[in-house]
């Protein structure tokens, strides 16, 4: 049999402490601290612990040249066989086909290995993350100031106040005021059903396609709303429909080109799903749709192969579509929002995506405002909550 290593691998030193009674009855603190390796890679669902020797072995294999399995496996052992169940070793072998196509199938969305490494240790699972905050008191600015001191100033100053040039205010416009007007929603009405009408309008707005260039042959390039890196718009938008005029509740997929809804299968326990799928973060999992944005890689990097800017176009993608919901749901006096504090491998599981090749990035939602505030939300200028309530 033939091996390789896996495409992409970072093997990290790092110092782990554990608590010892026998250091703590000696006089010493009770806490031993000692070095491990780690190793990453996208395929694995968290960093592993591995030996030192491993290091050496792993550091020899070339991801790309296969060579003889048998001189590794009589200095190694069976360490070469727990690295290649887990995937950091990759065998040509029938036993190994579920390693071999996985790293393949990672091989052929041509990511840059460091972004890679960073979008996969960056997911969460099943992470209630706004009780975790709470149970830190870190859910108010007087719990982060107290924990972290005061933050950096709001305003950033590279010239002296007298050496600045002053500019003229805008006029006022339907623009300017929708700007004024968008702010984050944290309170949804959770009895009120969204007309179709304008879940149709946000979709169709945001999302939809709004011409077509036939680039080349099997290439075209759709006209979006948003700017999109090499215009390839590789951003897809899944929705859980909780309450919306006409729509079962369930996940569905956004058709861009169709402008129409694919329904696809959906948990039991919907509302569940919401919750879990924003981190436990109720004030937003209680808007009648919540949109997955969920790029498919390989589109933009199908152009950008192995590129170190890659990512962060796909990243600005969806800040830029984000944004374009925002605006759309403010103009229909809906309340939206934009959160990263998801839990990825859940929305992953749920919609049948994978990880490497159509990974979420963030969740938006939008819907009817509640009439009272019940969770604190950002409106300086009161242009959303004219009589603050609580």
């Amino acid at each position: 049999m033939r091996v390789r290593r896996c495409a992409v691998l970072w093997l990290e030193p790092k110092e782990t402490a554990r608590f010892e009674l026998e250091n703590l009855l000696a006089g010493g603190t009770g806490v031993a601290s000692a070095m491990r390796w780690f190793a990453h890679a996208p395929q694995l669902d968290a960093p592993l612990s591995i030996e030192a020797a491993d290091v050496e072995l792993l550091g020899s294999l070339s991801p790309n040249d296969w060579v003889d399995a048998a001189p590794l496996r009589e200095r190694h052992g069976a360490r070469l066989r727990d690295l290649m169940k887990a995937g950091l070793v990759i065998g040509r072998g029938k036993a190994w086909d579920p390693q071999r196509l996985a790293d393949e199938r990672f091989r052929e969305q041509h990511w840059f290995g460091p972004a890679a490494l960073l979008h996969a240790d960056s997911r969460w699972c099943g992470l209630d993350a706004a009780r975790e905050v709470a149970e830190e008191g870190m859910d108010t600015a007087e719990g982060m100031r107290t924990r972290y001191g005061a933050p950096p100033s709001e305003l950033h100053a590279r010239a002296q106040a007298a050496q600045r040039l002053p500019l003229p205010a805008p006029d006022a416009s339907p623009l300017e005021d929708l700007l004024d007007r968008r702010s984050t929603c944290r309170n949804f009405d959770a009895s009120a059903f969204l007309p179709q009408a304008a879940l149709a309008a946000v979709l169709a707005r945001t999302f939809g396609a709004r011409g077509n260039v036939h680039a080349a042959d099997s290439f075209d390039v759709l006209k979006k709303t948003s700017p999109s890196g090499g215009a390839l718009h590789p951003t897809e938008a899944y929705l859980i429909v909780q309450r919306v005029e006409g729509v079962a509740p369930g996940l569905y997929h956004y058709h861009a080109g169709d402008h129409a809804l694919e329904a696809l299968p959906s948990p039991e326990d919907l509302a569940a799903f919401a919750r879990l799928a924003v981190a436990g973060q109720h004030w937003f999992s209680d808007a009648p749709v919540l949109v997955v944005l969920a790029p498919r890689f390989v589109r933009n990097f199908w152009k950008y192969r192995n590129h170190a800017k890659a990512y962060r176009v796909v990243i600005l993608d969806v800040g830029h579509l984000s944004q374009t919901l925002y605006l759309t749901a403010t103009e229909l006096g809906l309340g939206a929002f934009i959160t990263a504090a998801i839990n990825e491998t859940d929305i992953e599981q749920a919609f049948g995506l994978i990880n490497c090749v159509d990974g979420p990035l963030a969740v938006c939602g939008f819907g009817a405002r509640a009439e009272r505030m019940a969770t604190s939300e950002f409106d300086p200028n009161n242009k959303v909550w004219p009589r603050k309530s609580v």
